[in-house]
């Protein structure tokens, strides 16, 4: 059995929900100037350099599954989560279209990306919900469940071949069959959080590099070394990370508190327990206590969070896969480890990363539609997406769902997380859920409310919320 089948099996048995864990790269600016925490209005990334230019397709089609056979002619609206054109992100997407559409001369591909945030996500969903300009779309599993429930998604088992279903991992399609059993997108990759290194900075503060079985009290103790002002008056950091309603990439940091700790138990809310309190209390102290933390922590955009790590004004940083291969085409030297742990508890937040087909009624276009999606998900995209100076790690930027797709590095550097990632559950509550922790989570942070308060507090609408999806 292939190793990552037997590491996903035995993954939560409730394959489920998440966040906006395929975050893209963006722009290596400074970190934003301290200022008093507010709440978060996370921004679309930028771009990370000036777009490049793509490498021409190939003149000559190659056939295979690029070539789609459905007899449409027209266009497809592909929505990529994280593209913004010409970062490390947007290129294998164009280079892939461009691919596709020279086996496919009648078709026309329109690509929109949609930031990974609170915002981005709004707009999917409006565009979904008018059925207008949109046709595929790539999303994180947690998005899935709402789109099924309202019948804004195409379920695929009608256009699942046997050598699809023999090449996909099989938990992550079988974490896509929501109503009625059926599959609802085609799984493209499998996605945790880890914690970014960036070995300049340690090299220059004189830390060592920690053993990757590193406990949360030796991460305080390394974050507190990374913390320091340089000779000029520059202020470093020792750790950072992007807090958003729409992500939840530092929620694992506290969760390792105990196994008990997740937002759902029994069909319950499960934030309101005296481990989640003491887990949450926990990571404020990294801002709030060691003082290791930016003082804008908290509130910080995403484009904040990964251009300080860039720059050299963050030791440490916890973020998804996508961000590797922009480091990797940056040249930054940089390190991936696992989250520590908490009383021997391990865990990593991740997500399933998915292709999905809107609802139309149009079959010949649904069929297209299908195919793209197919092709976008295929090893067949991994060799017309090789590593390249525009696309680090070629298309793929996680570990992927197929079988038959390598990884490359650095994203092998994620392999040994996926033993112990936790998927949060596909529940259409899941938007709203997130929406209704996330102030209090802040506030948190910022030492305005008590932790057990807070997530008592809010405890009533959580279980209305769940009990209603």
């Amino acid at each position: 059995m292939d190793k990552r089948v037997s590491i996903l099996i035995r993954m939560a048995g409730a394959m489920s929900v998440l966040l906006s864990a395929c975050a893209a790269p963006v722009a290596p600016t400074a970190p934003a100037a301290p200022q008093a925490p507010a709440a978060t209005e996370a921004s679309a990334p930028a771009a990370t350099q000036a777009p490049a230019a793509p490498q021409a397709p190939a003149a000559t089609p190659k056939g295979g599954l690029r070539k789609s056979n459905s007899g449409y002619k027209g266009t497809l609206n592909l929505w990529v989560l994280g593209y913004t054109p010409g970062n490390q992100f947007a290129n294998p997407f164009d280079l892939a279209i461009a691919q596709f559409e020279a086996d496919n001369p009648d078709i026309n591909v329109e690509i929109t990306g949609y930031p990974p945030n609170d915002e981005g996500f709004t707009k999917l969903t409006t565009a979904l919900q008018s059925g207008q300009g949109i046709d595929v779309l790539r999303l994180p599993s947690d998005r899935l469940p709402a789109f099924v429930k309202d019948d804004l998604i195409a379920p695929i088992d009608d256009y699942l071949t046997d050598a699809d279903k023999a090449d996909i991992l099989p938990n992550t399609l079988e974490a896509v069959r929501l109503k009625d059993g059926k599959a609802y997108a085609w799984p493209l990759w499998v996605v945790p959080m880890g914690i970014y290194l960036n070995l300049d900075v340690f090299q220059e503060a004189g830390v060592e590099l920690p053993s990757k079985d590193w406990t949360w009290e030796e991460f305080v103790e390394t974050a507190k070394k990374l913390t320091f002002q340089r000779a000029n008056g520059e202020q470093v950091y020792g750790f950072s990370g992007f807090i958003d309603p729409g992500v939840i990439n530092t929620w694992g940091l506290w969760m390792n508190e105990d196994p008990s700790v997740r937002p759902i138990v029994d069909g319950k809310f499960g934030f309101d327990s005296d481990k989640a309190a003491a887990g949450l209390k926990r990571f404020a102290e990294l801002a709030l206590v060691h003082k290791v933390t930016p003082p804008d922590f908290g509130s910080q955009k995403d484009a904040d969070v990964k251009g300080g790590f860039k720059n050299k004004q963050y030791g440490m940083i916890v973020d998804a896969t996508g961000f590797s291969p922009q480091l990797k085409a940056d040249k930054i030297n940089f390190a991936i480890y696992p989250l520590p742990s908490v009383n021997g508890n391990r865990i990593t937040v991740g997500a399933i990363g998915l292709i999905a087909v809107a609802a139309t009624n149009d079959k010949v276009k649904e069929q297209a539609a299908m195919d793209l999606a197919r092709y976008l998900t295929s090893a067949e995209v991994q060799e017309d997406v090789p590593p390249s100076e525009t696309a680090a790690t070629g298309f793929y930027l996680a570990p992927a769902a197929r079988k038959s797709v390598k990884v490359a590095p650095p994203l092998d550097q994620f392999l040994p997380m996926l033993d112990y990632m936790w998927i949060t559950p596909l529940t259409p509550a899941w938007p709203k859920l997130t929406r209704l922790i996330h102030p209090e989570y802040q506030n948190i942070i910022f030492g305005k409310v008590d932790p057990a308060e807070a997530m008592t507090k809010i405890a009533p609408e959580a279980n209305s919320l769940i009990a209603g999806q």
